[in-house]
Parts: structure tokens; sequence; C-alpha cells
């Protein structure tokens, strides 16, 4: 028997509404001709970059609200200001706030069942996950690369940080690990050329001038007539998309407000809630016995 809510008029109940599912394409918004714009995620990383009010947080909470949708995903969300993705905090396995140690030890657990299921894949003859797979897969969503990487704590951490992040975003993909990372700080300190071109899809808000819209698009698109520092400041939202071996489009992500948002996460939290047991939450490692 399929998993059911409780109406909240209280005279009865509901089949459980439909979910959606991390294989499907995720809507991010519509093109410059007012099409529908979905992408893949499965299998892929998004890096999303640009100034304050760009539309990179509308971006990265249309991702984390399909994620949440689906039960066949998993949420582990870090985010230095708490509140950019703290809407979302009761549907997911890890909430991580301003705290550079949790965020390693977060990204060092993900490692750990990378490797977990690398391991299962080649007992199995397998190369990546697939729908209804044994294990789910994760959406790691993170709200300023730059606060983990460049600003809070030692230096140490902060390599530690891009350390582990980078080899997330360059194994992950095959088992299930999705990696959708936002900044507002695009530079080649925060963003390295070798981690960037590790993202399948990379979108540019405004930026303030051609070198940070390069950096998130690639070298050489501003010289080419693609460049996030000609979209106006007035159109919040809109963006340069573009996907590995792909060109540049311009979109505008879809927006979610405040109320939105809360309204989605409530109810993907109940339906998570009601649907538990159906999946395994991400769990630290046990220490080996001496």
């Amino acid at each position: 028997m399929s998993p059911v809510l409780t109406a909240e008029t209280g005279s009865g109940v509901v089949e459980l509404g439909p979910a959606l599912s991390i294989f499907d394409p995720v809507y991010i918004g519509i093109d410059e001709f007012g099409h529908p714009k979905r992408v893949p995620l499965i299998e892929r990383n998004m890096l999303i970059g640009g100034e304050p009010g760009s539309g990179k947080s509308g971006l990265l909470n249309g991702v984390v609200a399909h994620a949440a949708l689906s039960l066949d995903c998993r949420l582990c969300l870090l985010d230095g200001k708490r509140v950019e993705l703290g809407q979302w905090r009761k549907c997911a396995d890890v909430f991580v706030g301003p705290d550079i140690v949790e965020a390693n030890k977060t990204l060092h657990r993900l490692q750990i069942m990378m490797d977990n299921r690398y391991a299962y894949l080649e007992s199995c003859e397998r190369r990546k996950i697939k729908p209804a797979d044994v294990f789910t897969a994760y959406l790691v969503a993170i709200d300023e690369i730059a606060y983990y990487s460049a600003t809070v704590g030692s230096k140490q951490q902060r390599e530690e940080f891009s350390t582990r992040l980078r080899d997330l975003v360059a194994r992950g993909r095959a088992v299930g690990i999705i990696v959708v990372a936002a900044t507002q700080r695009p530079s080649s300190t925060i963003i390295p050329t070798d981690l960037r071109d590790l993202f399948a899809w990379r979108f540019a808000g405004r930026c303030t001038n051609d070198s940070s819209s390069d950096i998130v698009l690639g070298h050489g698109w501003a010289q080419k007539g693609w460049s996030a520092n000609v979209i106006s400041p007035n159109n919040p939202g809109a963006g340069l998309l573009i996907a590995e071996s792909g060109s540049p489009e311009l979109v505008k992500v879809a927006f979610l407000d405040d109320r939105t948002c809360a309204a989605i996460a409530a109810y993907a939290a109940t339906l998570r809630a009601t649907a538990a047991g159906m999946v395994t939450p991400l769990r630290r490692p046990r220490p080996r016995a001496a």
C-alpha cells in the first residue's frame, strides 16, 4: 500500500501526491523565446555565478526544490549564510551552516560514500547509477563557495574544502552525487579553471566585467560576444547558460519567493516523512575497532 497524507480538514486521507524524480529534467525558467527551459542533472553538476541580485539564488533554490520533491534523491546542503537554503533544512539529511570544520567532515563522508558506491558498481560490473537503484542520488548544494574556500577558517581548512569539493565534482557523477554550487564572487582564486571545466552546466548571471563572465562560462566567450556583463541590472534572473561542448544561451531563471519556497519545502518535508523507510539517509562512518 502506498503512503498516505492526512488532509488538513481531518475529513479523511488522500493518496500521496505525485513526486518528481531526479532523473527527470529540471525546470529552471524560460529561454529568450519564452519556451520552458529544462536541463538534465543526473550525472552532471552545475556552477552558478553572478553578482547579488543576478538570479543565482533563484536558480539554486529551483534546483533544490526539484530535488526535495524527488523521493529518489537525498539532500546535503551547505550554506554559510544559513538563510539562503535554510527553508529546505527539514528536507535535508545534512545541513551545514557557517562551520568549515563541519563542511569538511561532510565532504569527507560524501567521499567515503562515493568510494563505497564505486566498489559496489565494480562488483556488479556496472559503470553508473540507474533509476530505482539500490542507492539513491544525492544533491550537494553549496551557497557561496567562497565562504568555505576563501573566507572562513585556516588556509589548510580552506584548501581541504577545495580539494574535497573538486574530487566530488570530478568523480561523483556516475554514482549519483550531483554538485550544484553558487558564488557571487567569480574569480580564478574561487573557481579555478580545472574545477570550472568539470561542471557540465554553467550559469552566469549579471557580472561586473567580461573577465568574471568568462570565469563562469569559459575562456574566450566574451570575445565572441557572449558576456554576462551586458545583461541589464533591471533584468534580474536573466543570464547565460552553457552546457559542456555547447554554446551559451540566454535564459531567465524562475523565481521562488520566500512564501513559495516555504510552502514547497513544507510539502516536500511531509512527503519525505510519509515515505520514510523507502531510502537510507547519509550516516556518519563508524570508527573501526582497534
